[in-house]
């Protein structure tokens, strides 16, 4: 076999792996877009739950769920200890979170008009929270991280910038009245 042969060989091959790196990389994100949607959706349910408090425990364990499977996908170790005390720093850390999550939830317990108002405001901010601890465990784990090395400080921001799209996306996601 010639030289010229030989190296043009390496380097279909060369390009055939970067080809399916590239198709595994663009599937895996369709795959945690696709999980992430549809924890997004769940979190949204619960978000009706008409009980103050509960939709706020019951979206929490809808978001561990969803890192848990993020991080299958990546086969990291998963803790559900460590996950819950990440996210509940990440979310009760932030500014849109800590003011959305209790409030929205709150005001179901106001007599008449409580569940009303609490229905319409807490599945948005439950599916962008949602949405926004995905797309954050998401990028951490694409980069190689774990959770040990996790740092919810340098998270924050991008929580933030995620909880605002993730707002848009729930809205667009709710049902409106006709």
């Amino acid at each position: 076999m010639s030289e010229e042969t030989q190296e043009s060989k390496t380097q279909d091959m060369e390009t055939s792996a970067s080809l399916t790196e590239e198709a595994a990389e663009d599937f895996s994100k369709e795959t945690i877009d696709k999980l992430i949607r549809n924890h997004v959706y769940g979190s949204m349910a619960v978000g009706l739950v008409p009980i103050p408090m509960v939709d706020f425990i019951g979206v929490t364990a809808i978001q561990i769920n969803m890192v848990r499977k993020i991080a299958k996908l990546y086969d990291i170790p998963f803790s559900r200890e460590t996950a819950k005390n990440i996210i509940i720093s990440l979310v009760g850390g932030t500014v849109p979170a800590v003011t959305s999550y209790p409030i929205a939830s709150a005001v179901k317990a106001i007599p008449v008009v409580g569940f009303s108002l609490g229905a319409v405001s807490m599945p948005v901010v439950s599916g962008a929270s949602t949405y926004a601890v995905g797309k954050v465990f998401y990028r951490h784990f694409a980069s190689g991280g774990t959770f040990l090395t996790f740092d919810v400080e340098k998270a924050k921001a991008y929580y933030a910038d995620m909880f605002q799209k993730g707002n848009n996306v729930s809205q667009t996601l709710q049902p409106h009245p006709a």
